[in-house]
């Protein structure tokens, strides 16, 4: 395609509009795209609202050739990112970039080079990407998976993507995996008898989350997350805004019966989030809640049905890590959730993930529970 590309940063509101829209058209025909709702992704680049800007610089890009929006890079610097160690993949020096569109490899490979310049300016020696933006929401590049829909709160990327990237000189630094089941009829005989011996211990309590207190039920999630993921490749720690900003966020989505929280000798030792997966009803939103998507959205999350259920996250407690205690917490979790998204809403189908390719723990629970990789992303490292 003839004409420069120019790459400008965003400023101001038609800007933001602009790099918002670039991926709702870029992506208009891809019938496993899932529009995001607009108003969550204005929500997620505006400093005030997005508490990751309270700790992170972000800049956003924005190529465009003869007038027209081709492309859009974020290059972004978590503080939280720099103080973990290297070598859980993080650490000083590491930037990152994400959210990119574009519609030919060489838009790509200049909005890449221009975020990396960005983090070159600011100090980076290296880089980690796509994150998008926090580590927590929208990692790596899809590279596995394109023939269906992502679950909420997955990215969907172009399968050009792939090559477009890897040609600017990045290679793979970790593949984060998602697994797919067909909850219906349950799991192997194993897990069954895991679980009734879990059921006989006098240990162990596994109870619903608690919506009427749930502020406080999702401190004790969170905790057990910061604890349990606290050594894993990548991690970031959650701030106190971070903690009661998602619990305000995601509590819609919370069905009492698809959350657990294990107590081990009454204390809390593991718990285990599913959520019914949005997209289902997102995909036909065209990013908009109104005037009457919001309406439709609220009814349908009453009460969900054969909707697919996403387990995104679960933590044991780190001393009872490596123990077969924990995956007997895990089992009997998963195990009532499961019944309780078949009995309860007619579940067919449910997904676990992301999980680190090398989380050998998570690992060996997809593989007893006969789950199947349905989606591979890839998180790319190159050095500035």
């Amino acid at each position: 395609m003839a004409g420069e590309i120019v790459i400008t940063p965003v400023s101001g509101k038609s800007d933001l509009n602009a790099f918002i829209d670039c991926a709702y058209r870029l992506n208009a025909n891809d019938p496993n795209w899932v529009p995001p709702l607009r108003a969550d992704m204005v929500e997620l680049l505006t400093p005030g609202k997005n508490p990751f800007h309270e700790h992170a610089k972000v800049q956003l890009f924005i190529a465009r050739r003869g007038g027209e929006v081709v492309g859009r890079i974020s290059a972004h610097i978590d503080e939280l990112a720099l103080a973990q160690p290297p070598e859980q993949g993080m650490g000083p020096g590491t930037g990152n970039w994400g959210l990119m569109e574009a519609d030919s490899e060489e838009v790509m490979a200049a909005l890449i080079a221009r975020a990396e310049e960005w983090l070159r300016e600011h100090g980076m020696t290296r880089v980690l990407a796509p994150i998008s933006l926090s580590i927590w929401e929208e990692p790596g590049l899809l590279v596995k998976g394109h023939d269906h829909p992502p679950m909420l709160l997955m990215g969907h990327h172009n399968a050009a993507y792939q090559g477009w990237v890897e040609a600017q000189g990045y290679e793979t630094a970790k593949r984060l995996y998602t697994y797919e089941l067909d909850v219906r009829e349950g799991f192997p005989e194993l897990i069954n008898r895991i679980v009734k011996s879990g059921e006989r211990s006098s240990r162990i309590t596994v109870r619903r989350v608690d919506k009427s207190r749930f502020a406080e039920e999702a401190a004790i999630a969170i905790d057990i997350l910061n604890d349990a993921w606290s050594k894993n490749w990548g991690f970031v720690p959650f701030t106190e805004t971070e903690k009661a900003y998602g619990a305000k966020k995601l509590k819609p989505l919370i069905l009492e019966g698809a959350n657990m929280i294990a107590e081990v000798d009454g204390e809390p030792a593991a718990f285990m989030l599913a959520w019914p997966d949005i997209n289902q009803k997102l995909k036909h939103f065209d990013g908009k809640l109104f005037p009457f998507n919001w309406a439709k959205l609220l009814w349908w999350l009453r009460n969900p049905k054969e909707a697919g259920f996403r387990v995104p996250l679960m933590g044991v407690a780190s001393k009872y890590q490596n123990t077969r205690l924990a995956s007997q917490l895990a089992f009997m979790m998963i195990e009532y959730i499961r019944r309780y998204a078949v009995e309860g809403h007619g579940a067919r189908r449910g997904e676990v993930g992301w999980i680190l390719e090398d989380n050998k723990g998570m690992v060996a629970i997809a593989d007893a529970i006969e789950s199947e990789i349905n989606r591979e992303y890839r998180i790319y490292s190159k050095s500035l």
